[in-house]
């Protein structure tokens, strides 16, 4: 007894346009949504040179609740650094090595461990879309050999395996093409990452040696 395994493996063809459309459409989503947020965590070289002029003032006057109103106000509250010195206010009794430590661990709490957890999903796709691709390959592979099967059989026509085989290459092709433009979006966006936890390291250290020194007078 043979069973007709064609209608299922056409469904599966369009089954796998669709999934590498989705998949494509969800990937430049990430990306989009993942570069928001790290614009939306860093500041710009004129607001951090006004920031620290604002905050080392304040400094100078130990006035702690002015800076955390500062960083607590609409321009700076979403800025991983403003951020950052909020916390170290609220816990500006700690000795420096221990507020060091729990600006670090916050800081990849909060900030840090939000992006990786986006650009975690960049790379799934990344992964996802050249296996669909393979998939439509291995299906398109398999009705090109049934129909060489039926042609042995029937005597027809071997151009008919011109559609399973287009299938078969275009389906990798599509999946190729989807991956590769996240990869390069993917490395950009790591190191625009870099950058702000390099940004976030220096303003840091400058404000806990400024606070640091003006806490040892």
């Amino acid at each position: 007894m043979e069973y007709n395994f064609a209608p299922i493996f056409q469904a599966s063809a369009t089954a796998i346009y669709f999934a590498l459309a989705a998949t494509a459409v969800f990937g430049v989503f990430q990306v989009i949504l993942l570069a928001r947020k790290i614009s939306e965590k860093r500041m710009s070289a004129a607001a951090t040179d006004q920031f620290r002029e604002q905050v080392q003032a304040m400094i100078m006057k130990q006035d702690w609740q002015g800076i955390a109103q500062l960083c607590d106000s609409p321009d700076y509250w979403s800025r991983a650094v403003p951020q950052m010195v909020l916390i170290a206010i609220e816990q500006i009794d700690r000795p420096p090595a221990k507020l060091r430590q729990i600006l670090a661990g916050r800081f990849e709490r909060d900030v840090m461990a939000d992006l990786e957890y986006g650009s975690s999903w960049i790379n799934t796709i990344v992964k996802s879309a050249p296996m669909l691709g393979l998939l439509g390959t291995v299906s398109g592979m398999i009705q090109a050999f049934a129909k060489i099967a039926d042609t042995q059989k029937t005597g027809g026509d071997p151009s008919a395996l011109a559609g399973e085989i287009s299938f078969a290459l275009f389906t990798t092709a599509l999946g190729l093409a989807v991956a590769i433009p996240l990869v390069v979006a993917g490395a950009f966006l790591h190191i625009r990452m870099g950058k702000l936890q390099d940004h976030v390291q220096s303003e840091l250290s400058w404000f806990l040696d400024e606070l640091d020194a003006v806490r040892s007078q």
